[in-house]
């Protein structure tokens, strides 16, 4: 219980870290124990669908549902009391060990499915068997419960077909006398072929009956609930059960799965004290604070060495029941993963419409579950039939005496596989090292025959698409190896799209500061003569305004697929715009300086820096920035890229600057005008408010450094489409910075305090 308990966790923990599966999507668990009683495993199931609250509140009614799906339960009776519940809400129950044929019928179970193959297809196995070595007088007991019940009904009905029951007999552990006239019957008979279809319970009894009796000469052949515990034979048994026939579900590898067995530390929960009761078990100790049923007058002290403790715990070598555990997790991975990519427009539902992951409910998980397929890192294919069954492979196994000699252990003597064409799906197995399934490479053993190798799983970006491969391929730059490392994916492009969130947020920001500069345009047009226009030296607000539009506009260009014109044409419109824009306010600065310089006796510097020189100023700062802009694409034009070193499977679509000294040249530039513009507009910034427009200007400069001296770390650390996001949000942040900071006061006025707005409100000001 503890081992699919791990996996579990395992599984969960595993598919979070996974970059190809669910990615940026963090799947949550709820682990309750059913105390292997029907009662609790009921109430386990409606704890999970309902919420772990005692009592229903309004507020339990609301939003999602507490869990998708449940996986569990390991017993066919609670899987079908359960499944009868859950079926009604379209809650998929996935059970990694409850075999029932029972539960096949969807018409009375349609939401449950199963990683462990369906009994009808363990009868199957069996009667190969039967009929490979010619037997055809065969015996049968089974538990008396759904699953031997059912067992016991199939295996009577194929074995008639070729040969005849001697008996056929059912019993639970509470029924003492009836399994000892079922002994008696078996004691008597002639038949030396006994197929046993029980639990791990009645089990227990009858075998302990059979050796009481000193019945031998019988060749047993158990089922999957019973061929895992070879132990039944250990010691004098030997003789009683040794050679016992066992058929299980295929085994199964987790790799890394050891590892994180043995990191487990005890826990003092009082909510979850299975561990500490594990540990106890483990080590032979008790903890003094737990009242555990578990006696023992040593003290558990935590710091027990687990890594050199060899126990069947630790052995991963014969994972049936786990892996099953473990591929039930992967199983409804898969199944979400593929409820996320469904494509818009194409989904399953009502009006080709897919699932909102934000809004997912049941029963949409249900219809994805049913398609499911996928193949598992030991290279084992899940998928389901069309009663939600596994698809049948079985290990045939031979109880044998270990070679310590008192020991006994279960060997692999054969494989069923169910897939196979008819007649050839009982194999008998005499190999060194199994094949190596797609996804892996062969890898011989040093000092060991050729037939003796390890399987390897291919490296990130590689795959081996045949079995026994010895190599791996690597991906094209554009494909990348899927998660079974046996074919080469399409990678997902990513680019900052107008259809995402983020670039309609982008986008609808960009349009409302263009917006907002043309409406502040459109107010400095109405308002043009009056004094707080004409004294800010209206023709460079107009011509500052245009470029501030141009500003917001430019963003635009970095918003959507990657071509050669928009990659030109993102870099041209930013350095440009803001060039002007920058060029604007720092000639707009100097003629502030000289204003007030012009006030002074005897002093006649604006005669010098008129109309005409402002404007000539403002044409040459922007015209050397367009000649930077010119040199770089006639020497090595930004382009579009496809950038594969930081996402494995996607390719980031971005453009590449083409020649870095351009760019730099680009935005060092930028960079000298605002510094020198901040330096002029600080200096000045003490002058008589007149005619000082120097505060707002070096407020304004301000913000739009520190924007960009904040932009660095973050274009460099950001990665994908985000590095283009935040160069969008930098240009925005600057542009809103600017024209909040120079306008927003002018706008004030003229608006909302027209007194002010007057010749003699501004001479008044600059007497105070």
């Amino acid at each position: 219980i503890w081992c699919i308990y791990k996996s579990m966790i395992f599984a969960i923990e595993e598919i979070n870290k996974d970059e190809t599966l669910l990615p940026n999507l963090t799947l949550g668990y709820r682990i309750l124990d059913n105390c292997l009683n029907l009662q609790m495993s009921l109430r386990a199931a409606l704890k999970h669908i309902g919420g772990l609250e005692d009592s229903a509140s309004d507020y339990s009614c609301q939003g999602l549902p507490p869990v998708v799906a449940i996986i569990g339960d390991p017993v066919s009776s609670h899987s079908v009391a359960i499944s009868r519940v859950l079926g009604l809400f379209g809650i998929p129950l996935v059970s990694y060990s409850a075999s029932c044929s029972c539960l096949s019928n969807k018409q009375e179970y349609p939401s449950f499915f199963r990683t462990i193959p369906s009994d009808i297809f363990q009868v199957k196995v069996m009667v190969e068997i039967i009929k490979h070595f010619r037997w055809t007088w065969v015996g049968a007991v089974g538990s008396d419960d759904d699953y031997g019940r059912y067992a016991l009904l199939s295996f009577n009905e194929e074995v008639n077909k070729f040969g005849c029951i001697a008996f056929s007999r059912t019993f639970t552990a509470n029924e003492r006398e009836k399994m000892l006239q079922i002994i008696h019957i078996l004691k008597l008979s002639t038949a030396k072929i006994i197929v046993l279809f029980m639990q791990k319970s009645e089990a227990t009894l009858f075998i302990n009956e059979i050796v009481s009796q000193n019945i031998t000469g019988k060749q047993w052949i158990g089922s999957d609930s019973l061929s895992g515990f070879p132990g039944f034979a250990r010691n004098e048994n030997f003789r009683f059960f040794g050679g016992t026939i066992g058929i299980n579900a295929k085994r199964g590898l987790i790799p890394g799965f050891e590892k994180h067995l043995l990191q487990i530390q005890p826990s003092m929960d009082g909510n979850n004290n299975l561990l500490a009761q594990f540990w106890e078990t483990m080590f032979g100790c008790t903890f003094t604070e737990n009242n555990t049923t578990y006696t023992s007058s040593k003290v558990c002290t935590g710091k027990e060495d687990i890594l050199n403790t060899k126990t069947a715990y630790s052995d991963v070598s014969e994972l049936r029941t786990t892996y099953n555990a473990y591929k039930a997790v992967y199983t409804l991975a898969y199944a979400l993963h593929n409820l996320i990519f469904c494509e818009s427009g194409k989904g399953p539902f009502e009006n080709k419409a897919c699932a909102d992951i934000k809004k997912l409910q049941p029963w949409q998980l249900l219809h994805y579950l049913k398609t499911v397929s996928f193949v598992t890192k030991s290279g084992d294919r899940v998928a389901f039939d069309k009663n939600g069954d596994a698809l049948p492979m079985y290990d045939i196994l031979n109880w044998q005496r270990a070679d310590d000699g008192g020991s006994v252990v279960t060997k692999v003597v054969g494989l069923f596989d169910g897939s196979s064409t008819i007649g050839n799906e009982l194999v008998p197995e005499s190999v060194c090292s199994r094949s190596c399934p797609p996804g892996t490479r062969k890898a011989t053993r040093k000092g060991e025959p050729v037939c003796c190798f390890d399987c390897i799983p291919c490296a990130d970006g590689e795959i081996s698409s045949q079995v026994d491969s010895i190599q791996c391929l690597t991906c094209s730059s554009e494909f990348w190896s899927n998660y079974g490392r046996n074919e080469c994916v399409p990678r997902e492009t990513e680019f900052l799209s107008f259809e995402e969130a983020m670039g309609i947020t982008l986008t609808a920001t960009a349009l409302l500061g263009a917006s907002i500069s043309v409406a502040v345009f459109a107010i400095f047009l109405c308002f043009r003569n009056t004094p707080v226009v004409k004294a800010n030296n209206s023709e460079l607000s107009f011509l500052l305004l245009l470029s501030l539009t141009l500003c917001f506009l430019c963003s635009l260009c970095f918003i959507g697929k990657p071509t050669d014109v928009t990659c030109m044409l993102r870099h041209v419109m930013f350095g440009i715009s803001f060039v002007l824009c920058i060029s604007c306010i720092l000639v707009k600065t100097i003629v502030v300086i000289m204003a007030f310089k012009a006030t002074l006796p005897g002093n006649n510097m604006m005669k010098w820096f008129g109309v005409s020189k402002q404007r000539s100023t403002v044409l040459l700062f922007t015209l050397l920035q367009a000649l930077i802009c010119l040199i770089w694409l006639i020497t090595s034009p930004p382009a579009p890229s496809k950038n594969t070193k930081y996402q494995n499977l996607k390719i980031i679509l971005e453009c590449d600057v083409g020649s870095v000294a351009g760019f730099a040249c680009l935005l060092g530039y930028i960079g000298f005008l605002a510094c020198l513009c901040f330096l002029l507009a600080f200096l000045a910034r003490n002058l008589p408010d007149t005619f000082n427009e120097a505060k707002f200007i070096t407020f304004s400069m301000l913000i739009f450094c520190a924007v960009w001296i904040t932009f660095i770390p973050a274009y460099i650390s950001s990665p994908g489409k985000y590095t283009v996001a935040v160069e969008v949000f930098a240009i925005l942040a600057s542009s809103f910075g600017l024209l909040v900071a120079i306008f927003a006061p002018k706008c004030y006025i003229i608006l909302f305090k027209p007194e002010q707005n007057t010749k003699k409100a501004l001479m008044g000001r600059s007497v105070k």
